[in-house]
This record gives C-alpha cells, sequence and structure tokens, in this order.
C-alpha cells in the first residue's frame, strides 16, 4: 500500500461547484510532490483534504493507512497535529508570540512543549540566534524557515507545503528550498503546491491540476528535458504539415498526455498557448526546436549514407541518439556530411551555423 491513497476524490462546494472531480493518484513514503497547475484548479482544496482541514464528498484519501474522510473531529485533530506539518505562503504566526514559542505552540497540540528541542529545530533552519525575535522583527525568509521549524517540531510523517516561496525573494527562495531539499533527503514525504516551474523540478514527480482534474502524472525531472524536445518536435512536425499555429487538445495527443510540462514550456517562454487553445511557438522556442529537429534529420541522414539502414527504420534509431548530440559535435557531422539540406525522407533540415547561405 503507498503511503498516500488518493482514489476518485470529489470536493463539491454548493450544488454546482466541483472544486475537485474524481481525482486519483498515489505517493510512494519519501516522495517529492510538486502539485502544479492555473488558480481555482483545485490545489489548495487538494492539499486541505490531504491535512484533514477539509473532508471529501466523494472518494476516498488514506495517509498512512488512515482514511481521513473517517475519522471523527477529534480524531482529524490527532492526526494533524501527530502525522501532518504544514508550510503556508502567508506563514500564520502568532504575532504576539517569539520564534520560539510559535515552534512551542505546535508542539503543545501534540503533546507537551519542550523549549530544548524548539530551540534546536530552529537552530536547525540557520536561526539559532534569533530564536526571542517577534515576527514582525524576522524577514519574510525568516518567518518562513520558523514554519518550516515548526512543521517539523512534531517529526510529522507528511509535510505539506502550499507556495512556500511566494512571499520570498531569490536568495530566501534559495535557502528555503534548500531546507526542503535536506528533508527530502533525510526521508520526508513533501507534497508542494507550487507555480514557480524552477520549485516543480527540485521535486521527484508533478502532478497538474486542471479544472478539478488530474491533468498528468509527471515523468520523473531527469527524463524532462528528453520529455521537451519531444514535445517541441510534436509541435514543429505539426506545424510543418499545416503550415499555421495548431490547437494542442484537439491535433496533439502528446499535449494530453504530458499538459503539466506544457504548462512548464510556457512558463520558460518556449511555447504561447492563447485563449482559443492554440499553440504557437515562442522564438526562443522556434530556436530550441529547429535544433531538435536538426539534430534528428541529421541523425537520420548519417544512418541512411554511412550504414545503408532502411528507411522505415531510420526515425526510431535517430531518436535513440538526437539527444546526446551536442552543438559541436552536431556541426561536425553535418559538415562530414557536407550540409545536407533534407533528411532521406525529404523533410528540410534547418540549417546552422556551418551551413552556407541557402
Amino acid at each position: 500500500m503507498a503511503f498516500i491513497e488518493v482514489e476518485n476524490l470529489t470536493r463539491h462546494f454548493g450544488a454546482s461547484v466541483a472544486a475537485l472531480k474524481s481525482v486519483s493518484f498515489s505517493v510512494e513514503k519519501g516522495d517529492w510532490i510538486a502539485v502544479m497547475g492555473p488558480s481555482g484548479s483545485g490545489k489548495s482544496t487538494l492539499m486541505n483534504i490531504l491535512g484533514g482541514l477539509d473532508s471529501p464528498s466523494d472518494g476516498s484519501v488514506r495517509v498512512g493507512g488512515e482514511e481521513i474522510g473517517r475519522l471523527s473531529a477529534t480524531d482529524l485533530a490527532r492526526f494533524r497535529a501527530e502525522k501532518i506539518g504544514f508550510v503556508f505562503q502567508q506563514f500564520h504566526l502568532v504575532p504576539y508570540l517569539t520564534a520560539l514559542e510559535n515552534v512551542m505552540l505546535a508542539q503543545y497540540f501534540h503533546s507537551l512543549a519542550e523549549e530544548s528541542e524548539a530551540s534546536e529545530a530552529l537552530g536547525r533552519v540557520g536561526l539559532g540566534d534569533r530564536i526571542h525575535h517577534l515576527p514582525s522583527q524576522l524577514s519574510g525568509g525568516e518567518q518562513q524557515r520558523v514554519c518550516v521549524a515548526r512543521a517539523l517540531i512534531n517529526q510529522p510523517n507528511l509535510i505539506l507545503a502550499d507556495e512556500p516561496t511566494g512571499n520570498l525573494d531569490e536568495v530566501n527562495e534559495a535557502l528555503v528550498m534548500s531546507l526542503f531539499t535536506e528533508l527530502h533527503r533525510a526521508g520526508h514525504t513533501i507534497v508542494m503546491v507550487t507555480h514557480d516551474p524552477e520549485i516543480g523540478r527540485m521535486a521527484e514527480r508533478r502532478i497538474e491540476l486542471h479544472h478539478g482534474k488530474l491533468s498528468e502524472v509527471s515523468v520523473f525531472p531527469a527524463y524532462e528535458e528528453e520529455l521537451i524536445e519531444n514535445l517541441l518536435k510534436a509541435v514543429w512536425h505539426q506545424q510543418e504539415d499545416t503550415g499555421t499555429e495548431v490547437s494542442p487538445s484537439s491535433a496533439l495527443p502528446e499535449f494530453a498526455q504530458n499538459r503539466a510540462t506544457f504548462l512548464l514550456m510556457v512558463q520558460e517562454e518556449l511555447v504561447h498557448i492563447d485563449q482559443d487553445d492554440m499553440i504557437s511557438f515562442t522564438p526562443q522556442g522556434r530556436r530550441r526546436a529547429g535544433n531538435v529537429i536538426r539534430r534528428h534529420r541529421l541523425s537520420e541522414r548519417l544512418f541512411y549514407e554511412m550504414f545503408a539502414i532502411p528507411e522505415d527504420l531510420l526515425d526510431a534509431n535517430a531518436c535513440k541518439v538526437e539527444h546526446s548530440l551536442s552543438a559541436e559535435v552536431t556541426e561536425k557531422l553535418c559538415i562530414f556530411l557536407k550540409h545536407p539540406q533534407t533528411c532521406p525522407h525529404g523533410s528540410p533540415i534547418p540549417p546552422g551555423v556551418c551551413c552556407p547561405k541557402r
């Protein structure tokens, strides 16, 4: 059994609003999951249910073997105190309590407050010399580190973080994320809501919610660059065939299967999706897609001319090597092949810096 099991989770607000619609996924103990998606997609509702702050309308959620929807109010309070560590974007620190007292408050709701343990927890997040400061005397990054210490003080099985860097500058964001990286290495299970694609990449997996539905359980980040390049190729091929921008939802099955990765591509300004769901390259995206297509078609030409591989096998063989070709190797390959203008199938090869002007 997985550490978190979500099956057909649905959450209604009133008769007409469904914040979550039949969402299912699982999380293994020690995983780091990033939950992404546009505003209003159901991310915070999902986090609230996982943390026992809200209840499902239908479906089931199990955390550590306990089905949250069946717990009484008393048992839910115990569940939150003993098993969940919360880190919020807005910090939610008690303003008239010191950093030390804010952390001890979490201990109090769990069992007994221990000043030495709370002080040690603050020391772990780099605030050993700030324990007697009020929240108003701390920077945003320091306040968020107090929240991390507070989340850890009861040694929870699960850490839920909702946009933990949303109010931080780049320096404090890096500090806070380094803490989460350390927590993950120490074996903590982390589920984190974020809009930031770079933070999303730090997780082991990403899931995206779109209008309350689960759009994707993503690949591991180690394969992401290759996936992005394959998706750029899919858009290039479609536009090459039609001569126009395309609708990913109807014309590109790759889009529906990897919507979270497309979201990252939009945020990284590789592609643009307009209000009609039509997709087009940005200048940066077109350059990168052209480089991918160039490597692929040069690889096909090499296999065809040098190894006499049949045309119907060229694409599969080129896919195996194209992602490993550096820019330097690609240019040398083009020179070796005497700057071919088409692949063996007749499709144009985008020119490189080594090619004579056409």
